[in-house]
C-alpha cells in the first residue's frame, strides 16, 4: 500500500512540475504576441542565404547540412522510444520499487545528457563551426562536425576537446570526433 502511494504521490509531483512548465513556457510565448509570417519568412530566407554563404565559403555542402539536421531528429526520436518505454516501465502496476528507481535513473541520465548536449553543441556553433552533432554517454562522448576537404586542423580539435572537457567530467581519451566531409 505504502510503495503505490509513494509511487503515486512521485508520479503526481512529476505531472504537476510538467504542467507548470508548460503553464510557463505558454505564458512566456504568449506575452511576447505572435510572429508575422511575412517577417518569419524573411528571417528565414536571411538565415538559408547566409548558410549558404557560409557553406559555399568553407567548402560544405548542403548533403552535410542534411546530416546534422537528420542526425538530431534521429537522436531525439531515439529518446523519445526509450523514454516512453522507461516512463511504462515505472508505471506498471508490477513495478518494483527497484525497477521505478531504475528507470527514474534512467530518465534523469537521459535529461542531464539531452541538456548538455544542446549546450555543447551551442558553444561549438559559437566557436565558429557551422553545424554539429553531440552524442552523450556513460563512458564517452562523440561529435560530429562538418570538416572541409582537407581534414579539421588541430586547432579546430583542441577547441573540441577544450569545450568537451571543460563543459563535461569527460577526458580527452573519453572523446570521439567525427568529421563529416562536404
Amino acid at each position: 500500500m505504502k510503495k503505490h502511494l509513494k509511487r503515486n504521490i512521485t508520479i503526481a509531483t512529476v505531472l504537476i512540475f510538467v504542467c507548470a512548465a508548460v503553464y510557463l513556457n505558454w505564458s512566456y510565448n504568449d506575452q511576447w504576441g505572435k510572429a508575422k509570417d511575412a517577417m518569419v519568412k524573411a528571417e528565414d530566407a536571411a538565415m538559408q542565404s547566409a548558410q549558404e554563404e557560409y557553406d559555399a565559403q568553407n567548402g560544405l555542402s548542403a548533403s552535410s547540412n542534411e546530416y546534422f539536421a537528420e542526425a538530431r531528429l534521429n537522436r531525439q526520436v531515439s529518446r523519445e522510444e526509450a523514454l516512453q518505454l522507461l516512463e511504462t516501465a515505472a508505471a506498471s502496476e508490477s513495478a518494483s520499487q527497484e525497477t521505478i528507481d531504475s528507470a527514474m535513473t534512467a530518465i534523469s541520465a537521459m535529461a542531464n545528457y539531452s541538456m548538455k548536449e544542446s549546450q555543447i553543441e551551442n558553444l561549438l556553433i559559437a566557436k565558429d563551426f557551422s553545424d554539429c552533432v553531440v552524442y552523450m554517454s556513460e563512458d564517452s562522448v562523440t561529435v560530429a562536425v562538418p570538416a572541409p576537404t582537407e581534414g579539421l586542423s588541430a586547432a579546430a580539435v583542441a577547441r573540441i576537446t577544450e569545450i568537451i572537457t571543460t563543459e563535461t567530467d569527460y577526458t580527452a581519451e573519453q572523446l570521439n570526433v567525427i568529421e563529416i566531409s562536404a
